[in-house]
């Protein structure tokens, strides 16, 4: 979950820009999160920031980037949807619900790339990078609501 799109191939200011914005967007909604929303949202703040720097990581060099099927950027993502549909399923919330479909989304990306080698590294990189701004959104709106609730932190019911 990283914005994969100006990295694929880099050609103005503005293109080196967009994952600098990205990275900072993050880290003021993580630090939100942190500060004002309840387990649920210090979880997902921190996964996908743990996402983010093992994505810049992991990256294929420039001049391949995106050409391929992108297996540690898969992977990165496929264990991040897992955890997102691990809080989803146990959070009394609404907002990682969403997210983690999201995030699926991000999957199909990687599916499609595999599928059709023929797709072009911007449209790759692209479908991974649409939903990353929607999710930290969410996580956004979703800290804020878990703030103004008295029962923020609360436990679900055992059925």
């Amino acid at each position: 979950m990283l914005d994969r799109a100006a990295q694929c191939v880099v050609r103005s200011t503005k293109d080196d820009m967009a994952p600098n914005f990205f990275r900072a967007l993050l880290a003021a909604v993580a630090i939100y999160a942190w500060l004002k929303g309840g387990r649920d949202e210090r979880a997902v703040s921190a996964m996908c920031v743990i996402a983010a720097i093992a994505t810049t990581a992991l990256l294929a060099p420039l001049q391949q980037r995106f050409h391929g099927l992108e297996y540690a950027v898969f992977l990165i993502d496929l264990a991040l949807s897992v955890g997102l549909i691990g809080i989803a399923l146990r959070s009394n919330h609404f907002s990682p619900l969403w997210v983690a479909g999201l995030q699926l989304t991000t999957i199909m990306g990687h599916v499609l790339k595999g599928v059709y080698s023929g797709l072009i590294p911007r449209a790759y990189a692209a479908s991974l990078n649409f939903w990353a701004y929607p999710i930290i959104i969410i996580l956004a709106i979703g800290t804020w609501r878990s703030s103004q609730r008295p029962d923020r932190d609360d436990f679900r019911a055992e059925i």
